[in-house]
C-alpha cells in the first residue's frame, strides 16, 4: 500500500499484481489506509483473475494484510496466504518494484483533489502498464501484462 497526496487529503492505494504476467490485477483506492482497502484490492484480483483455490496470495506483514479481516476474505475464497520475513526487503521485491515504478512515470507531487489523481491512477494501471508497457516474459518474450494474460498457456499467478 502506499498513498497520494492532494489538497483534499491522502488518497491510499492498494495493489494486486499477477507475477506471471506483470498485469496490475487488483487495485483499489480509498481516504483510509485500513484492511477493508487490501481486501477491496483481493476481491478485484479474485473476480477478474479468477483465482483458484489454493491460490497464493503474498504480502508483506503490514497490520492491514495481517488483519483478521484480510486473513478471513482469503480463506473464504480458499487462497493461502504467504507473508514476507520480518526486515527482509527481497521477499517482497515485485511489489517495491511495481512502487518504484509507479513514483517514477506518475511523479510525486500533490493532486489537487482525489478525484483527479484518482483517474490519474487508473488510468496510469489500466492504461499504460497493463496495455501498454511492454515487459520481458521468460517464456513469450515482450508483451504488455494483456498481451501475456491472453496467451492460452498462462494461469493467473497471483
Amino acid at each position: 500500500m502506499t498513498y497520494l497526496p492532494t489538497a483534499e487529503g491522502r488518497l491510499s492505494l492498494a495493489r494486486r499484481p499477477d507475477l506471471a504476467t506483470h498485469e496490475l490485477v487488483g487495485h483499489a483506492m480509498a481516504d483510509h489506509h485500513r484492511a477493508e482497502l487490501v481486501v477491496d484490492a483481493l476481491d478485484m484480483t479474485h473476480g477478474r483473475g479468477g483465482l483458484e483455490p489454493g491460490c497464493v496470495i503474498h504480502s508483506d506483514r503490514g497490520s492491514e494484510c495481517t488483519s483478521t479481516q484480510s486473513r478471513e476474505r482469503i480463506g473464504e475464497l480458499e487462497l493461502q496466504q504467504s507473508c514476507g520475513r520480518t526486515g527482509s526487503c527481497f521477499d517482497n521485491a515485485a511489489a517495491e518494484s511495481f512502487w518504484a515504478l509507479f513514483e517514477e512515470e506518475i511523479g510525486t507531487r500533490t493532486w489537487p483533489d482525489r478525484a483527479t489523481a484518482r483517474a490519474e491512477d487508473f488510468n496510469f494501471i489500466e492504461t499504460f502498464c497493463n496495455r501498454r508497457r511492454p515487459r520481458k516474459h521468460k517464456t513469450f518474450g515482450c508483451l504488455t501484462p494483456a498481451e501475456t494474460r491472453q496467451r492460452p498457456q498462462h494461469a493467473l499467478a497471483a
